[in-house]
């Protein structure tokens, strides 16, 4: 800051760059590209130390475990891991029930996984295992796959003659289920392998939290089923949701009371201690673990009160208390479930992936995409084996892990051990629990997915396109289901980045008065438009789907179209030397007037025409007069030849990435088109790579040629006032 309290200034003092003068001045280099064979040379040469960076590469722990701090850092991750085994406990159980397996193979899809992420992974925070989203959309393919109609056997000693032989079903949703696992892990594995990490890039954010939000309704109304305990269909497709819920209106007469309390109370306890757990985080060492106090004095009250007799609530039933043998898969199926576990992978890739950077970027520390991708991949194929849900990582898990001390993924063994030991010593204890409670707790986890609906007024104010995104995936997502509701939200997503490349804005910029900076007259109130050309700006990358907005845009900041113009005037011509041969009008040097006074529709306009310098011609062999015309002058003619008060067109680059070879031909008709009306356009702030993309497609020519390339958009402007003028008026910038 200066004494007058203004920011400091600076003066340039420079020559006035074309493009290619400026590369010849100062020497660009010449981009030279390996060949294909020593590149692959070099990607397969193999030296000890390449092999060992790779190793680390596939397998983290390699790199991170033999620098662990035991002493300073086990506490912690012990602490956390047994927390936040206690809760996994209870969340598998749940999210197990909503993945429409038996309640003990969500304790699986908490320990297996975790395993081999604790190799692969390179999160240090996340806590692997099932989550609601996923699980619900297991569930859709589960019950697509296996519903009860298809085990419904004859029994006679039955009131109505049929009975649902529930270990079948059982046994075959948990072989979906498992051979989903599988193939999902295949996908993320080959995704990984080919370095597709990028693939989250294209799923914007609005898109993934207005899908989760929808997910997360949808979880809800699967529960409310659970805590009524009634009966409804199993829909799967579009509008599944709906008929769920017209089914809820219409059996919520057969309500039982017993699991509704237990699922009220539940939900309310879980979620005031959850809040109590946040506001005083800072003082609780441990936040208090409300699900399992929950769900043992629910299983206990169960237990006691008989309620399963009594008042015929629904009860877990069946914990394993041992590991189940692998599994082969079942390899028919993937024909069938192929899409949805593409869907399935990606998506829960992303929630990984999402939540882990958040926390890398907390503790300053990075996660490889590819390497995630690869993680999960074999993290998956090896649950799958042994009959696990998808795994992916939950939100309040991950929240207790982190916030209970975690450093390491040695908390998320050390909770994997304790699912374990909860599951082999203690689940035949957990039988008696209400799945009405376990409603509740699942529930009460999906308060942050709910809060997402705050980004609602937030994108209004920011973004109208993001707020778009949003609110069509989670209507599609809601709707027709969550299969097809992800690629169809993002189909629309990419629609509209099309549209706002297809419809850019396109601004003509003025001169900030004593400075080389240019900017729209239109938000700016000091920017000051030149007389006698435009500055045109056009915010996007140039292809075959903008082209026409660029020229409709240059167009209506000109004040003309080129065409018309030079349509116009050659039809002004040659009605003007039509009357010149016939002698209806007569040329001096500096103007053309009437000679004739008749009944000549073309002779009763206009006295007087002013002509350029030298522009009355005289062809010697046909005696034909032929003139060159001011057209911003009257002519004595009935025609309507719109004005050109410009001489030239500054084109700024500036934002322009890329051009198609559409564009580039259409951009050089523009330029065709203006320089036959006398408009010379000159472009300004090309990006290097686009200007090789122009040389390259054949841009330049005898008429069209590398120097009305322009370094900046002041360059160009002091070119063409020196130009036309001779002079230049901004004194900041000098010339040579």
């Amino acid at each position: 800051m200066d004494a007058n309290g203004d920011t400091c200034k600076y003066l340039v003092a420079r020559s006035i760059y074309s493009e290619s003068d400026f590369q010849k001045k100062k020497d660009k280099r010449k981009s030279t590209q390996k060949s294909f064979r020593k590149r692959l040379k070099k990607k397969c040469s193999c030296t000890y130390k390449k092999t060992l960076l790779g190793a680390k590469s596939l397998f983290p722990v390699f790199d991170w475990l033999p620098k662990y701090k035991w002493k300073e850092l086990f506490v912690f991750d012990l602490v956390s891991g047994i927390s936040t085994g206690l809760v996994g406990t209870l969340q598998g159980l749940a999210f197990a029930l909503l993945a429409a397996v038996p309640a003990g193979y969500g304790l699986y899809s908490s320990f297996f996984p975790v395993l081999t992420y604790f190799l692969l992974g390179t999160s240090r925070h996340i806590s692997v295992g099932p989550f609601p989203v996923i699980s619900l959309m297991v569930a859709t393919v589960v019950l697509r796959i296996a519903p009860d109609e298809n085990f419904i056997i004859t029994n006679s000693t039955e009131l109505n003659g049929t009975v649902m032989d529930t270990d079948a079903r059982d046994a075959a949703r948990v072989l979906v289920s498992g051979t989903l696992s599988f193939l999902i892990g295949i996908v993320q594995l080959i995704l990984g392998a080919l370095q597709f990490g990028f693939i989250v890039k294209y799923l914007a954010d609005p898109l993934v939290r207005g899908f989760t939000t929808a997910a997360a309704l949808q979880v809800v109304v699967s529960q409310i089923i659970l805590m009524l305990n009634i009966s409804v269909g199993n829909y799967a497709g579009v509008f599944s949701v709906l008929y769920k819920l017209g089914d809820i209106c219409s059996n919520i007469g057969k309500t039982n009371f017993a699991d509704l309390i237990a699922g009220i109370l539940t939900l309310a306890i879980c979620v005031v201690v959850k809040e109590l757990n946040e506001r005083y985080k800072n003082i609780l060492r441990v936040p208090i673990p409300i699900e399992v106090i929950v769900a043992i004095i629910a299983t206990g009250i169960s237990y006691g009160g008989s309620l399963e007799e009594n008042y015929n609530v629904a009860i877990v039933q069946t914990i394993p208390s041992h590991f189940i043998p692998p599994m082969s898969p079942d390899l028919s199926l993937f024909p069938e479930i192929i899409g949805s576990a593409i869907t399935i992978g990606i998506i829960a890739y992303i929630v990984a992936v999402s939540l882990g950077k958040v926390y890398a970027t907390k503790y300053n520390y990075v996660i490889n995409g590819n390497q995630e991708f690869i993680a999960f991949g074999i993290s998956n194929i090896f649950g799958g084996v042994f009959s696990c849900v998808c795994a992916t990582t939950a939100l309040s898990r991950t929240a207790v892990q982190e916030s209970t001390g975690g450093k390491t993924q040695i908390a998320g063994l050390i909770s994997a051990v304790t699912i374990m030991i909860a599951m082999l010593s203690l689940g035949s204890y957990l039988e008696p629990l209400q799945k009405s409670v376990l409603a509740g707790i699942l529930i009460a986890n999906l308060k942050g997915m709910f809060l997402q609906t705050l980004d609602i007024p937030r994108l209004w104010r920011q973004n109208k396109w993001d707020l778009a995104i949003w609110i069509f995936s989670f209507v599609a997502s809601f709707l027709l289901d969550l299969d097809l509701g992800l690629p169809i939200s993002l189909g629309f997503g990419l629609f509209t980045v099309l549209l706002r490349i297809q419809f850019p804005s396109c601004s003509a910029l003025g001169n900030i008065p004593g400075t080389d900076l240019y900017k729209d007259p239109r938000k700016y109130k000091c920017a000051v438009e030149s007389s006698g050309f435009k500055i045109v700006r056009f915010s996007s990358g140039i292809f075959y789907g903008n082209i026409d907005s660029l020229k409709n845009g240059i167009s209506s900041l000109v004040g003309f179209d080129a065409v018309n113009v030079f349509n116009k005037r050659n039809k002004a011509e040659r009605k003007l030397n039509k009357l010149m041969n016939r002698r209806h009008l007569k040329a001096t040097k500096s103007e053309v007037g009437n000679d004739f006074t008749g009944e000549d529709e073309d002779d009763d306009i206009v006295s007087h025409m002013a002509l350029k310098e030298g522009a009355v011609k005289h062809d010697a062999q046909t005696k034909e007069v032929r003139i060159h015309i001011d057209w911003n002058s009257e002519l004595p003619v009935k025609v309507s030849v719109p004005k050109v008060n410009i001489h030239s067109i500054i084109l700024d680059f500036g934002q322009i990435t890329f051009l198609d070879v559409a564009a580039v031909e259409a951009l050089k008709m523009i330029l065709r088109e203006y320089k036959r009306i006398d408009v010379n356009v000159y472009i300004a702030g090309c990006d290097d790579n686009v200007f090789e993309t122009l040389e390259n497609c054949g841009f330049f020519d005898n008429i069209i040629k590398p120097e009305i390339f322009f370094l900046t958009i002041h360059d160009a402007v002091l070119y063409i006032e020196d130009q036309v003028f001779g002079r230049s008026n901004q004194p900041d910038l000098k010339t040579d």
